[in-house]
Parts: structure tokens; C-alpha cells; sequence
């Protein structure tokens, strides 16, 4: 009895695992978008395809255990081998093949003039955004996208390094990003919310930790945010935040990161000219607060696995604590 206990809470385990994979801020299965819509109907029908084949085949096999070993129909049974295990699973698949290529224009289709174009840049092991600006400089992130819900957006993909793949699987399909190349993918989200991107493509050492997010808000929340995007950084409030400011400056952060308002015009790593008003640090590695930042700087190359960025472990506490509060403030 015990045993049997163990293998149906085995199996509940098993069962509440598949079950949490149809939902989340990261499943294909929990669609926030008209592609993803398409996609996860596909994926039903298909599911639903194979359970008839299946179905078809236990069924066969049951009834063949329980024949009569005598001899046979000739005709009959050549009809039940064949319509049963040949005929009636190609036309399911034949069915499902012409419904799922029948999708695929939609899917590939370009969208129309005027949609927001949003240029996002695969780096080993981080992404870089930009979103076009009325002043001509666009708007620069990094590893976080902001969407309005019920317009098309279109994203223009490239990679700086090896071949990346981008995807955001509650909104849409996913895209290739190779180097020496631009592609093209369009979404179109249909729910606000907060989701989770990825890279599915192996890039490297810390390719599990390429992830970012993606906020869909209504038109006019986005449009506020992207004002707000659009201004220099936030002057220091107090002298901490000066000191921070003067550290960043001198131990030559600037060369790497962009602060706009500031010398520092590095354009190697991220724009950190807003970075205390993003969710996450390292690519989604670490919610963003004063203590992750100042580990993120001592601590790098051991958070992250292969990460370009150098440690400055020549600072002191205090520094380390300065620059963390003076990028927190960065909003």
C-alpha cells in the first residue's frame, strides 16, 4: 500500500507540474496576443489531432489481442490495417498540416504603415531597445519593452555577436537573430499585463540568464512612460547621490554606459540613464533594488558566467553603497 500511495502522489506531482505549464507570464499556452492566440489554437487542435490517432491505434491494438487466432478475412483485415492504421491518420495530419500552413501569411505578415517600430539588439547575454523618439535620438533600455495594448507593433531584429533567437511566447511566435542580418516580427497584444521574453536560441554560457519582460499598458500609460523615457536623467537629490554621480564619472563607468544629462556617453554595455525605474537587473537575473545593484557591481563576473562587464572590487563599502543609491535614484 505504501507504494502505491507514493506513485499517485507521484503522479498528482507530475500532473500539477503539466498543469502550471499552461499558465504564467511566460507559457504560449496563456495568450496575450493575436499570434499567440493562433499558436496556441494550433497547438490545440494538434493536441486533439494526436489523441484521435491515438486513440485510433490503442483501440486497434486492444481489438486485435482479443481476435480469434483463427484465420481471417483477407479483404477485411487488409481493410482494417490500412483504413484504421494508415488512412484515417494521414487524413487527420493532412488536415492538421493544411490548418497550420494556413496560418503561417498572418503570422509572416508585414504590418501596416505607420505601426511603432521598436529595434531590439541581441548582446552575449543582454538586449538592447530602442524605441523611435519625435527629437530624432531614439530611447534606449535595455532587457525590459513596453507595448500599448490593441496596437501592432513591429520589432526590428539584429545580433551583435552569435545567433540569438527572440521570443516573448504569451504575444507571438519567435524570430532568429543573426549577425550581419535584420529581421522582422510583428505582434499584436490583445491583453495588458506583465510577461516574461527569452532567448531560444543557445548562445553561450549564461544564455539561461538572456531573459527580459514586457509590460502591455494602455495607450495612454505608454505614452506617458515613453515622455518620461524620453528626458535626461534626474539631477542628484542629495549628496550621496552626488558623491555616486562623481564616483560613476571617475572610475570610468562612463566609457561602457550611457547617462544622458551627464559626460558619460559609453554606448559598450546598457543606457542606464533611467535604470532605477526598471523591474529587473542582469537581464532579468535579479528584482531591482539598492542591495542587487551594489552586488551587481562588486560581483559580476560571479552572478553572471562569462559577462563582459569588469568587477570593481578595487571600491569601498561606502562607494559600493554611493553608486547603488545614486542609480537607484536614476528614475
Amino acid at each position: 500500500m505504501p507504494a502505491a500511495s507514493d506513485a499517485v502522489k507521484a503522479k498528482l506531482i507530475c500532473a500539477g507540474i503539466l498543469i502550471s505549464g499552461c499558465s504564467g507570464s511566460q507559457s504560449a499556452l496563456n495568450p496575450a496576443g493575436a499570434g499567440a492566440e493562433q499558436i496556441a489554437n494550433l497547438f490545440w487542435w494538434m493536441t486533439g489531432g494526436a489523441t484521435i490517432i491515438w486513440v485510433i491505434m490503442i483501440v486497434l491494438s486492444i481489438y486485435t489481442l482479443h481476435l480469434n487466432p483463427d484465420a481471417h478475412h483477407r479483404q477485411k483485415s487488409a481493410l482494417f490495417i490500412i483504413g484504421g492504421g494508415a488512412i484515417a491518420p494521414t487524413i487527420i495530419l493532412t488536415i492538421l498540416l493544411i490548418y497550420g500552413l494556413n496560418l503561417l501569411p498572418a503570422l509572416l505578415a508585414r504590418p501596416p504603415a505607420g505601426t511603432l517600430q521598436i529595434e531590439v539588439q541581441g548582446y552575449q547575454w543582454w538586449w538592447r531597445v530602442r524605441y523611435p523618439n519625435q527629437s530624432g535620438e531614439p530611447i534606449e533600455l535595455a532587457n525590459e519593452i513596453r507595448l500599448p495594448r490593441g496596437e501592432p507593433v513591429e520589432f526590428i531584429l539584429s545580433s551583435k555577436d552569435v545567433v540569438h533567437s527572440f521570443w516573448i511566447p504569451s504575444l507571438g511566435g519567435k524570430v532568429d537573430m543573426i549577425p550581419g542580418r535584420t529581421t522582422h516580427l510583428t505582434l499584436h497584444p490583445t491583453k495588458t499585463g506583465r510577461f516574461r521574453g527569452a532567448c531560444a536560441e543557445y548562445c553561450g554560457a549564461s544564455h539561461a540568464y538572456m531573459n527580459f519582460t514586457v509590460d502591455v499598458v494602455e495607450k495612454a500609460e505608454y505614452d506617458e512612460w515613453l515622455a518620461q523615457q524620453s528626458a535626461d536623467r534626474l539631477a542628484p537629490r542629495n549628496e550621496v547621490a552626488e558623491r555616486g554621480e562623481e564616483l560613476f564619472l571617475q572610475t570610468g563607468c562612463g566609457a561602457c554606459h550611457t547617462i544622458r544629462g551627464t559626460e558619460a556617453d559609453g554606448t559598450i554595455g546598457p543606457d542606464l540613464t533611467h535604470i532605477g525605474s526598471r523591474n529587473s537587473l542582469g537581464a532579468d537575473m535579479f528584482v531591482n533594488t539598492r542591495e542587487n545593484l551594489q552586488n551587481w557591481i562588486a560581483h559580476v563576473s560571479a552572478l553572471k558566467p562569462g559577462v563582459k562587464m569588469p568587477e570593481f572590487r578595487a571600491l569601498s563599502d561606502d562607494e559600493y553603497q554611493f553608486l547603488s543609491m545614486y542609480l537607484e535614484q536614476l528614475k
